[in-house]
């Protein structure tokens, strides 16, 4: 039975890779950091799930739980390791706050190192490690190569995911350790939900982004409604996870055509004039 850790399992696209790996018959491990969560995805997923609680952003938990995750493999090595955990705080970069910037780096970017830190060894990035090594995935996003306003702190961390993605691809090379992107665009999860209820209005509106605000919201939340099921995500993990030859790279949109490989092709004074006129980003007078 091949093992994995995904972490950021309580909701979203992590629940449901904790729930397509179980499905198939893989032994997760998931982060969550909650125990009530930990208690229904026990129930949820059964003796193929268990939960580990730590936050991505507490190295020293993350630690304690590749401890646990080793003692329960013995000496099987770890097939996967999927670094989901992630979080959204939009709002314009001339006002937000610094600390919800830093926030956003500490979760998508620094938990996802102190993550691959923690686990990589147990997937074979080890001296002395004899067995097949195993696979890391890493959650980007369509902002990872493409920025609108108002995601510029979450769009710069998914920038740096990459980064430190293709740094870690080739850093891992020596120890047969390969890592996949998984860059999606718009997915039904409760993440634009708790995206949409992060933004402090009040805190915007005396700025000339003020009556912008809802306009954003009210986009945030159309493509929400139209975005892809969690589990294409789920699955697009798993291929990148068990493929023989996997590309580097995956880009999971819907409507692929408009919402990323025209966008990725125009010139970026042309989406200038596009993101200006679809939130109404006029000079004033």
């Amino acid at each position: 039975m091949p093992a994995a850790v995904v972490t950021g399992v309580s909701t979203g696209i992590g629940e449901a890779i904790a729930t397509d790996l179980v499905r198939r018959g893989w032994q997760v491990f998931g982060t969550v950091r909650r125990e009530a969560d930990a208690a229904r995805l026990a129930d949820l997923l059964g003796a193929g799930f268990v939960a580990l609680e730590a936050d991505v952003t507490d190295p020293e938990a993350l630690r304690a739980a590749a401890g646990k995750v080793a003692s329960a493999l013995g000496d099987a090595p770890l097939a996967g390791l999927v670094c989901n955990a992630g979080i959204s705080l939009p709002g314009p970069l001339l006002y937000q706050p610094l600390d919800e910037i830093d926030r956003q780096w500490q979760v998508n970017v620094l938990g996802l190192v102190a993550t691959i830190q923690a686990f990589a060894g147990l997937a074979g990035a080890r001296e002395g490690f004899t067995g097949t090594p195993g696979r890391i995935v890493t959650m980007s996003s369509v902002s990872g190569k493409l920025v609108w306003p108002f995601v510029g702190g979450y769009a710069a961390s998914k920038h740096a995911v990459e980064a430190v993605s293709h740094a870690l691809r080739r850093e891992l090379m020596p120890f047969g350790v390969d890592l996949v992107i998984i860059g999606p665009g718009p997915v039904a999860t409760p993440i634009w939900q708790k995206s949409s209820a992060a933004i402090d209005r009040s805190r915007y509106r005396a700025t000339i982004y003020g009556p912008v605000i809802d306009r954003f919201e009210n986009a945030v939340l159309s493509r929400a409604g139209k975005g892809l099921p969690a589990a294409v995500i789920a699955e697009a993990v798993h291929h990148a996870l068990t493929t023989a030859r996997p590309r580097t790279r995956y880009a999971l949109s819907p409507a692929r055509l408009t919402s990323w490989t025209l966008p990725s092709l125009l010139p970026d004074r042309l989406l200038d004039r596009l993101a200006a006129k679809a939130l109404g980003l006029v000079r004033r007078r």
